[in-house]
């Protein structure tokens, strides 16, 4: 007799687990020579591997901007912890707490230092792109992924930056 299987993807197989993350910032205000940005950080000692599933970023301005995405920047503005993420499967109870926090920070001086610019989007005007990774950029304890929004200096913008993830134990 043959045995049965079935394949499910993984990020479903994690939220079946309550390891799937959602969240997205709050209303990022930026241009006129000022930038903005958003990130998942994955704390030391988080005994976890995040894996970035999606991301998408939401142009509600007028004029487009360039959105570069960084592996492990360092950013001159700490950052405001979003309260706007939830585990996925809504089922589960108690409901998982995400160990990877997620940042962001608007109408920021300057550029990241370090780190990885490993590559850029433009972002259209009143437009949403969307970016499925499928878990494939994996970031230890203690490193970011970082999503760095490039201010205008002839405009001033607005945005939102969102992400879907999963943790992982090390």
């Amino acid at each position: 007799m043959a045995k049965e299987g079935v394949s499910i993807p993984v990020p479903l197989f994690e939220s079946c687990r309550g390891r799937y993350f959602v969240g997205q910032s709050e209303l990022l205000n930026f241009g006129n020579g000022k930038h903005a940005w958003c990130g998942l950080f994955n704390p030391c000692n988080s005994d976890m591997k995040l894996h970035v599933n999606v991301f998408t970023i939401t142009n509600l301005s007028p004029n487009d901007f360039l959105a570069q995405i960084w592996f492990n920047p360092a950013l001159q503005d700490r950052g405001a912890v979003s309260n706007l993420v939830t585990p996925a499967n809504r089922a589960k109870c108690p409901r998982p707490r995400p160990e990877v926090d997620l940042l962001f920070a608007d109408n920021v001086s300057g550029f990241p230092v370090g780190g990885i610019n490993a590559f850029d989007r433009v972002v259209p005007s009143k437009t949403t792109i969307a970016q499925d990774e499928d878990g494939k950029y994996i970031i230890p304890e203690g490193e970011s992924f970082t999503i760095f929004l490039v201010g205008r200096d002839d405009s001033s913008l607005q945005a939102r930056v969102a992400f879907g993830w999963w943790e992982a134990m090390c």
